[in-house]
């Protein structure tokens, strides 16, 4: 591990130290004609790899699963999932781990190969990728780590120079994630099925050593893993909220105990504001709307904890009791995170009684008129006379009980428009912007649209950097726009 291995890599296996009925050793399958179409040089260069090597020939057929390097021993992960509200024992079904790469200065990040072909648990599944959702994927994820939210994240897309079937043919491409770790909601909820205690133990230690290392001397550690969990997810989806983000596959096997987001497939962001707001085409019920996701993050939590009763204390008949009492109080720490980052959106500094209706009656007009979500909130960061004059009519009453209050702060509304600027993004990944770049990319083989919107979105708060068509909202938005998983 002292040494770098080809292209920097430094890979380590600790998660094959756990009991083998949570993976099967899977190399990932070859394809024909692996051509990288993207890297991400400032990821690359933050893991400590070559990035020379990783365009070299040897590097992309690294990338593209044709090549293991040295200390890298590959598996798929076995897990399950309530997916809808029903449980389905799943697994990695096109998806390979390579290992845990140490950085230099000693992070461990799991490095996975999306799209590498069937595995024990593809079923139906032909394990593959279109270029269109791992470019996708690559996107998203990309944005959301610039607006500062938890998230996997993607080194590269590796076209395979192979089609792939879905409703029409396709070209396949590989998608290299990095995560803090590949660990679930739903790897517990498998452990929990096959009925083994043992497995589930050294599951539950694992996870405890790996993402929360200050429990180890906790007394009650099962009891104090679940709070943390709950915590960050609650933090988690209020960021989500604050920016307008609708993860679209709030499964359980989609919920990362790393308290990172996980999975960028039928996602999108807000136009118009409506809690009721779905981009799933499968989501036909709305049970992953807009809104809904608080309650269904707690939903999720609450299936957690039934896999981590037996540990809590297995001596006490109010088990349950106290598992559900932490469950119940995550509507009060959800909300606890999400007025925070609200009250920052309109300026406020320290929270007065009030607040929260003032924050809740502009979410309130936003709805009513349908304005845009990003943009109505931006316009606090240049609320000087000239632009207030401008503002929608149906805000003017709500407009002046906010400059009656950012001004009863001590710096008044100069600081409050200040705050308003570090809270409220002026770039998000426009869905159609994203479209027209996925096209690009995808019919044309034309880079250059996401070369910049990538750069536009690495300075979200940044108004006036980017071309101003990344500020602008659409000027007819599409209710009916709906994502894909690309399954």
């Amino acid at each position: 591990m002292d040494i770098p291995v080809s292209g920097g890599w430094r890979f380590d296996t600790t998660y094959l130290s756990l009991p083998q009925t949570l993976f099967v050793r899977q190399s990932p399958c070859p394809v024909e004609k692996p051509r990288l179409l993207v890297l991400n040089y400032a990821l690359a260069q933050d893991l400590g790899l070559d990035i020379e090597w990783l365009c070299s020939k040897e590097g992309v057929q690294t990338l593209a699963g044709n090549s293991v390097v040295p200390g890298s021993e590959p598996i798929a992960q076995a897990y399950a999932g309530h997916q809808f509200g029903h449980f389905t024992m799943l697994g990695d079904g096109r998806a390979i781990l390579l290992g845990e790469h140490i950085t230099p200065d000693g992070r461990r990040f799991d490095i996975q190969l999306k799209g590498s072909g069937r595995t024990p648990f593809s079923r139906d599944g032909d394990g593959r990728a279109a270029v269109g959702p791992m470019m996708r994927e690559y996107l998203i994820s990309e944005a959301m780590h610039f607006l500062g939210i938890p998230t996997t994240r993607s080194l590269a897309v590796v076209a395979t120079g192979e089609k792939v079937r879905r409703e029409r043919q396709l070209d396949g491409a590989v998608l290299v994630r990095v995560a803090s770790s590949h660990i679930r909601v739903g790897t517990f909820e498998f452990a929990a099925a096959g009925g083994d205690s043992s497995t589930l133990r050294k599951l539950l230690d694992y996870t405890i050593v790996r993402h929360y290392p200050d429990l180890l001397k906790v007394p009650s550690r099962a009891l104090a893993f679940l709070e943390c969990v709950m915590d960050r997810q609650a933090e988690l989806i209020a960021r989500w909220m604050h920016v307008g983000f609708v993860h679209g596959v709030m499964n359980t096997d989609n919920m990362a105990l790393s308290g990172e987001t996980i999975d960028y497939g039928p996602c999108a962001f807000m136009d118009s504001y409506n809690p009721a707001t779905v981009f799933s085409s499968i989501d036909t019920a709305g049970r992953y709307a807009f809104g809904n996701q608080p309650a269904v993050a707690q939903w999720n939590l609450a299936r957690f904890a039934e896999t981590l009763l037996p540990f809590i204390n297995p001596d006490d008949t109010e088990t349950a009791a106290r598992a559900e009492e932490v469950i119940d109080r995550f509507p009060q720490h959800f909300r606890r995170f999400w007025l925070d980052g609200m009250l920052r959106k309109v300026g406020i500094k320290e929270e007065r009684p009030g607040d929260d209706t003032l924050v809740e009656s502009f979410l309130g007009l936003m709805q009513r008129y349908k304005l845009d979500y990003t943009e109505t909130f931006r316009m606090l960061a240049t609320a000087q006379e000239t632009e207030l004059a401008q503002w929608p009519a149906q805000l003017e009453a709500w407009r002046n009980r906010w400059i009656a209050r950012v001004e009863a702060q001590p710096d008044g509304r100069e600081e409050a428009t200040g705050i308003c600027a570090a809270a409220n993004p002026a770039v998000i990944p426009r869905n159609h912007l994203v479209e027209e770049t996925l096209a690009a990319v995808v019919e044309e083989n034309d880079f250059g649209p996401l070369n910049d919107l990538l750069d536009a979105l690495a300075h979200p708060y940044e108004s006036g950097r980017s071309a101003e068509r990344y500020e602008k909202a659409p000027e007819h938005p599409d209710p009916n726009y709906r994502t894909f998983c690309g399954t």
